[in-house]
């Protein structure tokens, strides 16, 4: 498999540097609000590799901290009143909520940066001692001059880095300097390193380096814009403490637009993941997030997601008519090697820097195919459909329909129509219904707080 490489700047070959186990860890979120759908897009793209890498025999260990100690969290926890670890638990709950509704395999890790504060204590310590780090009256600096590489992520020099998004301090030795620790008034811990609280990217680094005991990680992700500084930052810090490259490969993620806008909350086009899945369903947010390339920038509209949706019910119709074809016992040679081909072609795609768009032109040429048969040899269906999960998997698509969700849904949605019957005391339309869905095996329970049922298994 090759994969772009933000700090080569090149597609490369990608090889564990373990045999069979890939050490992942991508950047997770700061939870001091409802996540939004660039979140989700950043997701899907991480899952869909890991996906992919577990398809190949790999072993993924996938780490994605939760940066629960961060400035802006402590501003939100300040403006609602509530405890910044308490806010950021809460509204990762609703993150992870979210994700398993996109389909998104679970991390199997989520490090909080509140519970490692003693890794990030050993790492700053390290680098105070070995003169690479600096104390002032502020906090603790991290000296950008003791590393000749800082800019190689982000392919700058440090007098082009000093120019711009540097925060302004005078105890500081050079302006590109970065806070490994910050004294403050307000949420702080005690520790050596003084009262205060770690600035933003050390907490990755240690985190990291815990997970992976100290070793080089396979695969470190991130939405672009965190190539600087944060990653930048990481690189410089990690790299001096340890003296090993950090990262074998850099793989970052496109921005997201809403209707052709940046996403921003004073423009009113912010849009979180819980009001997308109130209006769409989940497979057609995760078809439309595929139908780009990871790297490449994509545009989310209700008209897109229109059409995700449409290519998501191609591909459904596809898969439930592979299984009511009639089959005949004899094998097609031709039909055979075409699935056989394009099995092959969706794979090179994937293969090559996680080509999800040209994948999935792939699965749609095939299901139009499918489409148009009526009858199929027993080999070439049952290739198809093995190659449908396959492909299902890879994608995270789930096409087989959840019926007990339907007829939750069903029931529960009959049951608000008999209980408007009853608030109009309209008893016997409303007792018909109650029979009707018995007579179906679901028995309806009424009490003071409304109806509820069971299905008799």
């Amino acid at each position: 498999m090759r994969l772009y490489d933000t700090l080569s700047g090149e597609v490369r070959e990608f090889k564990p540097l373990r045999e069979n186990i890939v050490l992942m860890y991508t950047c997770g979120l700061t939870p001091y609000d409802y996540p939004h759908i660039g979140h989700a897009r950043t997701y899907v793209s991480y899952d869909v590799l890991k996906r992919y890498l577990i398809f190949k025999g790999y072993e993924v260990i996938h780490i994605q901290n939760i940066t629960d100690i961060d400035d802006k969290l402590i501003k939100r926890a300040k403006e609602t009143n509530r405890d910044p670890l308490e806010l950021a638990q809460h509204f990762h709950d609703i993150a992870l909520k979210n994700f398993e509704a996109l389909n998104i395999l679970p991390a199997d890790a989520y490090p909080k940066v509140s519970e490692h504060l003693k890794e990030i204590e050993d790492i700053v310590k390290t680098l105070m001692d070995k003169g690479i780090a600096y104390k002032t009256s502020t906090g603790i600096y991290f000296d950008v001059t003791k590393f000749p590489e800082y800019g190689k992520l982000s392919g700058q020099s440090l007098e082009e880095i000093s120019k711009h998004r540097i925060e302004p301090d005078p105890t500081k030795k050079h302006p590109a300097d970065f806070a490994l620790w910050k004294y403050s008034e307000d949420y702080k811990w005690p520790s050596p390193l003084g009262e205060g609280r770690p600035g933003w990217h050390i907490e990755c680094s240690a985190m990291s380096l815990k997970y992976s005991n100290g070793e080089t990680l396979d695969i470190h992700g991130g939405a672009r814009d965190l190539i600087f500084p944060h990653h930048e930052n990481e690189i410089a810090q990690s790299e001096c403490y340890t003296g090993k490259k950090f990262a074998n490969f850099w793989v970052h993620t496109g921005f997201l637009t809403v209707d052709g806008v940046k996403m921003s909350k004073s423009l009113g086009n912010f849009v979180t993941i819980e009001d997308a899945l109130k209006n769409h369903h989940p497979m057609a947010l995760r078809m439309l997030f595929i139908s780009a390339k990871y790297s490449s920038p994509i545009d989310y509209s209700e008209e897109k997601l229109h059409q995700a949706y449409e290519n998501y019910l191609k591909l459904k119709r596809a898969y439930e008519k592979l299984h009511n074809l009639k089959l005949i016992y004899k094998k097609d040679k031709e039909n055979y090697e075409r699935v056989k081909k394009v099995r092959e072609l969706f794979l090179e795609a994937l293969e090559d820097d996680l080509d999800t768009p040209r994948a999935l032109a792939q699965l749609f040429e095939i299901s139009s195919w499918i489409l148009g048969k009526e009858e199929m040899d027993f080999f070439t269906q049952r290739m198809l459909l093995k190659f449908f999960k396959e492909a299902m998997f890879i994608l995270g698509i789930t096409l087989e329909s959840n019926y007990r969700e339907i007829l939750d849904k069903v029931v529960k949605e009959t049951l608000k129509v008999r209980e408007e019957f009853r608030k109009q005391k309209q008893y016997e339309l409303s007792d018909k219904l109650r029979d009707v869905l018995q007579k179906s095996g679901i028995e309806v329970m009424d009490s003071k707080e409304g109806s509820s049922y069971v299905v008799k298994e």
